[in-house]
């Protein structure tokens, strides 16, 4: 039996939205000097916050910042992500770990951002998961 924590819910979160967004949007954990390039972006990024249960559940808590050309194409795509993460997400087994609670910490909404030549909306939210047995 896998160890409480052995699931990269951060890994498992990329993975499963770039699946759903296809090879027009962008899903990774970091940025680089070619954003401007790469747009729309999804950053995927666990926070240091959370807990588990000390057995199996990881409750981990997610960053998810969209980086678009213009406020309202980052908005759609934040929605949408929020919407694929609250409703098909929950119940599913994926990259060796099976999915339960997901809920919305901080609601889409605009984060600042220093280049000026794009626009950055983020959520944040809270992804309970454990290893498959």
């Amino acid at each position: 039996m896998a160890a409480v924590g052995s699931v990269d819910v951060e890994l498992l979160v990329i993975q499963w939205l770039q699946a759903r967004l296809g090879n027009g949007v962008v899903v990774r954990d970091e940025l680089d000097n070619n954003l401007m390039n790469e747009l729309p972006t999804v950053q995927v990024e666990r926070i240091a916050a959370g807990d588990d249960d000390g057995f199996r559940v990881d409750r981990a808590f997610v960053d998810v910042d969209v980086y678009a050309a213009t406020r309202g194409a980052a908005i759609a795509l934040a929605l949408q992500v929020r919407g694929l993460l609250l409703t098909e997400l929950p119940g599913s087994t994926t990259g060796g770990a099976v999915v339960g609670r997901v809920q919305t910490i901080a609601a889409p909404g605009p984060r600042p951002y220093e280049n000026t030549g794009l626009r950055r909306i983020g959520a944040t939210y809270e992804i309970y998961s454990h290893p498959v047995s």
